[in-house]
């Protein structure tokens, strides 16, 4: 445990060249006090560490002293070569400085954690894009990653309905969701999103935008997805679910939606029924969905919904009568 977090206070010390001890102890998680002892027992080993005294002073490493990769331990190594996504670097067009910085990487590593890349590769596999999508990247994205890269504004055209609008942006970053690319970028001092594939034109103005250095892109993703759903799923109805309807829920609504049924739930009846609130996009889509737990699912309210489910399972059961026969006639 201590070994790792010597290695860690080096690595964080060759990448802020100067840190004071408390900003080492919030970084590693320790008290002040371990933090000196770490720094005398790194300089006992022969690390050049030197304490620079007085105000705005701290820790620093003389003489641009760097470490090779020796402290790694063997799930580490292969968790970074995990970390790599060869096929959406591709799609930036970064594979060729993904595959010379995992050389490098590979070279410094000792001789007994070489097998790494290779281990990780035989064991997992990313297949980012889901089923049935269009197969490459978008047209435009290599655009918009060198964009994103050089903080560049640049004039966009984007395909919305029948129509196409023009805006410059300031490309913050990209974001890679069930296969799909999305751009968030300021337009008129505003965060918003685009889908890459339906971006038809870029044009560099080759002016740098001052970037935002609080904006938190994967936490602006997480607040917009969820802005999203809640857009999306913006009526309720009451159900009734059996046991058997509960557990198949998630597989007929929108995981989100099965969640807040789960945590709306009530206290199950005597035949483990409950009456949950479910949201829902619309009547008719909840219909559609409910429908496939048949039996297991019984809508209360509202009546426009029940009304409908009603009519579906009037028409099923007018489809299976026996009389009906196979063909469907009288």
């Amino acid at each position: 445990m201590r070994a790792a977090r010597l290695i860690s206070a080096v690595l964080l010390l060759q990448s802020r060249e100067t840190m004071t001890a408390g900003e080492l102890a919030r970084e590693l998680e320790v008290s002040e006090r371990t933090v000196y002892r770490d720094m005398e027992a790194l300089s006992a080993a022969g690390v050049p560490v030197y304490a620079d005294q007085g105000r705005g002073g701290g820790y620093r490493l003389v003489g641009g002293y760097r470490t090779r990769l020796t402290g790694l331990t063997r799930e580490e190594a292969e968790a970074l070569f995990l970390s790599g996504l060869p096929g959406p670097a591709g799609d930036m067009g970064r594979a060729g400085a993904l595959a010379a910085a995992e050389l490098k990487v590979l070279a410094a590593l000792p001789a007994s954690l070489r097998d790494a890349p290779a281990r990780a590769g035989r064991r997992f596999h990313l297949d980012a894009p889901g089923w049935f999508g269009e197969t490459g990247p978008p047209a435009l994205l290599r655009d918009l990653a060198r964009a994103v890269w050089e903080d560049e504004t640049v004039e966009l055209r984007y395909r919305r309905k029948d129509s196409e609008v023009a805006r410059t942006a300031e490309p913050y970053g990209l974001v890679l969701k069930s296969g799909v690319w999305y751009l968030v970028a300021r337009v008129g001092g505003r965060p918003r999103t685009y889908r890459v594939d339906r971006v038809t034109a870029v044009r560099p103005t080759g002016e740098v935008f001052q970037r935002d250095e609080d904006f938190d892109l994967a936490a602006h993703w997480r607040e917009q997805a969820a802005a999203f759903l809640r857009s999306m799923l913006r009526e309720e109805a009451t159900v009734r679910l059996s046991p058997a309807g509960m557990r198949a829920l998630r597989y007929a609504v929108e995981p989100h939606a099965a969640r807040q049924a789960a945590e709306n739930a009530g206290e199950p009846d005597g035949r483990g029924r409950v009456v949950t609130t479910l949201p829902v996009e619309s009547m008719a889509v909840a219909a559609s969905e409910l429908m496939r737990l048949g039996a297991e699912a019984e809508v209360l309210a509202p009546p426009e919904l029940r009304e409908r489910m009603a009519a579906g399972a009037a028409r099923l059961a007018e489809l299976y009568r026996p009389e009906a026969g196979v063909s469907g006639s009288r």
